[in-house]
């Protein structure tokens, strides 16, 4: 009971909900949303590994047919169910005891333990992508990938923002505010598929990863603006001044220092003598970089990969990296099912009245957001025989960052039903599309991965 305890300093609707509810039945509901969650993640992962396909693709698929929009097993209240509609909650009412009054405090509890767990896999992956880039890679390409950033960001946003104003006779301020949610790229599905075909280092892996960060920080400072004008109709330039010079300073100074910390932390890491002596301060340091990140109004997985990047550069990099992959392979999972399982492909049914203006407009910003990021791997210059379509679909997916987009939305009040709909129907086919198509167009990615694999047991 501890770890609830500890959950509810920092999360006050988890202390009220779990202060009404039955503890045991809080553990019982995450326990079984867990086993839900890894089955899901097992077998979507590996029916899409025997078709060719990454495994990360199979469990996104897997979240939504245990989510929201299948089987019901794995829901959320902020995609609009309660618990009536959860058959965890059903199951445990059957089989537990749960008694109908309290079931809707165990069912909010439960969903936020289990968004919270998403949450920590994906500051989690993000560190273990850290751990597997080069800064000093990375920072060679760092033109490049601020100009694919900055390409990625002002061409979906002005053809996104002028295409539903002309064509659609959209307003202006909910216009800008989908042409914003088209700036997203989600880092943490671009990386995991790089990662699993084995392209992560390789000069276009890096590119993509480099534009990712900065395009993140760019997204970052968009959704300030656009939610400014969403709120008071004008743009606080302060927030955005600071937000811009927080940004800069929190990676740069990650950077600078890194070669500090570097031998600080081996010099800590051999004194310590008991078990997880080298994975605990390791962890430490990714979650303070994650805090300090999220304090300042960043990302906490900016953090956690500016954190893994700087203890990369450590003699100690490979065997950290081996402590932390079985870690990354409890976690990182519930991120992605996840995300899936909030998916609602209701959106996509024709037959309601509000879906088919909306699937119109959904189809004009499944375009801008494919071609508009697809554009951006040709403004990759002075590098040879580099991929570049591979670098453009690398930054198509929308993922967890359009969602995050289309939720500051809707809690505005500025999007209409069916611009809402269109938002999330090009988040969901971005995110799900990007996967397959990245292995696509990195043909012979299947050899990479097993060298890399191998490269890795040898040493």
């Amino acid at each position: 009971m501890q770890f609830f305890s500890a959950i509810n300093l920092s999360f006050p609707l988890l202390a009220s909900t779990t202060e009404a509810a039955d503890s045991s039945m809080v553990v019982a509901a995450v326990l079984l949303s867990l086993v839900v969650i890894y089955l899901a993640s097992k077998v979507g992962g590996e029916f899409s590994s025997r078709i060719g396909l990454p495994p990360v693709l199979g469990e996104l698929v897997g979240g939504v047919v245990v989510g929201i929009s299948v089987l019901h097993l794995l829901v959320f209240p902020e995609g609009g169910a309660d618990s009536s509609s959860s058959l965890i909650m059903t199951f445990l009412q059957t089989t537990a005891g749960l008694s109908p009054e309290a079931t809707p405090a165990v069912f909010a509890a439960q969903s936020e333990v289990v968004s919270v767990l998403a949450e920590l896999g994906v500051i989690i992956l993000l560190f273990e992508i850290g751990l597997e880039s080069n800064l000093k890679d990375l920072m060679a390409v760092g033109i490049q990938a601020t100009i694919v950033a900055i390409v990625g960001v002002v061409v979906p946003f002005t053809a996104g923002t002028v295409g539903l104003m002309a064509l659609f006779g959209i307003d202006a301020v909910p216009a800008i505010f989908a042409g914003a949610a088209l700036t997203a790229t989600s880092i943490g599905i671009t990386s995991k598929v790089l990662s699993e075909l084995g392209r992560l280092n390789s000069k276009e892996g890096q590119i993509i990863l480099g534009a990712a960060v900065i395009d993140d920080v760019l997204g970052i400072i968009v959704l300030a603006v656009v939610a400014s004008l969403a709120k008071d109709g004008a743009v606080d330039v302060g927030n955005v001044i600071y937000l811009i010079i927080s940004a800069s300073g929190f990676l740069l100074g990650a950077i600078v220092l890194g070669n500090v910390f570097n031998t600080s932390f081996v010099a800590i890491a051999d004194l310590l003598k008991t078990r997880g002596g080298l994975v605990i301060p390791a962890f430490i340091f990714a979650f303070v970089m994650a805090y300090f990140a999220a304090i300042i109004h960043l990302e906490a997985i900016l953090g956690a990969f500016a954190a893994g990047l700087v203890l990369e550069e450590t003699d100690k990099r490979k065997e950290l990296q081996r402590q932390v992959c079985p870690i990354a392979d409890m976690l990182v999972p519930i991120f992605f099912v996840t995300v899936g399982a909030k998916t609602d492909l209701g959106v996509l049914n024709p037959a309601i009245p509000t879906n088919r203006e909306g699937l119109v407009m959904a189809t004009f910003l499944i375009v801008v957001a494919i071609v508009g990021k697809v554009i951006t791997g040709f403004s990759v210059f002075g590098q040879s025989q580099v991929n570049r379509l591979a670098i453009g679909v690398g930054m198509i997916p929308r993922g967890e960052v359009g969602l995050v987009f289309a939720g500051v939305g809707a809690a505005s009040g500025v999007l209409s039903k069916p611009l809402g709909a269109a938002i999330i129907m090009m988040v969901i086919l971005t995110t799900f599309l990007a996967p397959p198509m990245l292995r696509f167009v990195f043909p012979e990615s299947d050899k990479v991965a097993e060298d890399s694999e191998q490269l890795i047991l040898e040493e």
